[in-house]
């Protein structure tokens, strides 16, 4: 071993947080975050504590750089801080491969719905260079780089959207139950409707256009041939969730859910926002800003995000 190797590494504070953006969304996280420090593949420095941020994936806290001699001593420094952590690559592929061999393993598995999230701490971590670690033993995801992988059903569902509203209990820690009532807005062909439905609840789906026959004829289903923005609180009645995954432009999509808020019907809500074209950060601050909110990218959005409203359990 070489007299570097032997010396205890170099554990710097920086001051500052990372944030991870998902893949393809790099620019949505830096027009949110404004100034930033620097930029390394998909992950954004930025000075002081965290900032409010849809777009990012996972959250660093309190990041540090660790400067080290070899392989074996770079994880030797991680493991002395905690002992699990996740490797987000983005060059030096090798060396930090061969690193993170050296870590305990870490199970990435996919998900069975509904399992509960890994309770474990789980520490990422990168090379900035051959000689520099940088690492965030606390993060905002118990995931590994905020990606969570489900067990799909390829054969029930209509679509694949369904993958969205599994991610968003699965975070959240919730799903409706039996005795609950959910309304589902711009339902078809029926992927949101038939989560609800298998976790117990009654589903009352709004679309012009009709859900899949096999969704339809589930027990606890009904339809109701109309525009979900046509649609007044006062038609309905009380609802336990409120679940929207239509396709319009989100100041549309604030107005209607401001309608609803007004009404004092609903106890929980999700609801996806979807891009038309350049991000409307103006609309998703306001979704932001609405008392008891979550604005969060899901790993499953493409140019969305999902906010998520939900009454005290």
């Amino acid at each position: 071993m070489s007299n570097e190797e032997m010396m205890a590494p170099t554990v710097t504070p920086l001051g500052a947080t990372a944030y991870l953006a998902a893949e393809e969304y790099l620019e949505p996280l830096l027009a949110e975050l404004g100034t930033v420090q620097s930029v390394h593949g998909r992950l954004v420095l930025a000075e002081g504590p965290a900032r409010p941020s849809a777009w990012a994936q996972n959250v660093w806290y309190d990041p540090v750089l660790i400067q080290i001699a070899s392989i074996k001593q770079g994880a030797k420094a991680l493991r002395a801080i905690q002992r699990n952590w996740a490797l987000y690559g983005f060059q030096h592929h090798r060396r930090a491969q061969l690193i993170q061999d050296n870590l305990p393993h870490v199970s990435a598995k996919p998900l069975t719905f509904f399992t509960p999230p890994p309770a474990a701490p789980l520490g990422s971590w990168t090379l900035l260079n051959e000689n520099t670690i940088l690492a965030a033993a606390h993060c905002s995801s118990p995931f590994r780089n905020g990606e969570i992988e489900f067990i799909e059903d390829k054969v029930t569902p209509p679509n694949r959207a369904y993958l969205k509203l599994w991610e968003a209990f699965t975070r959240i820690g919730r799903t409706p139950g039996p005795g609950e009532v959910c309304l589902d807005l711009g339902a078809c062909p029926g992927g949101w409707t038939w989560v609800m439905q298998s976790c117990g609840a009654s589903v009352i789906a709004i679309d012009k256009a009709p859900l899949d026959p096999k969704i339809a004829a589930l027990a606890g289903v009904s339809e109701r041939r109309e525009s979900a923005f046509g649609l007044k609180p006062g038609d309905i009645g009380p609802v336990d969730w409120l679940c929207c995954d239509v396709i319009c432009y989100p100041s549309k999509l604030l107005r209607m859910v401001q309608g609803w808020i007004e009404s004092g019907l609903v106890k929980n809500f999700i609801c996806t926002l979807k891009f038309q074209g350049e991000t409307d950060h103006e609309t998703a601050r306001a979704f932001a800003a609405i008392p008891g909110s979550q604005l969060v990218h899901l790993c499953q959005n493409k140019h969305e995000l999902t906010w998520i409203r939900l009454s005290p359990t």
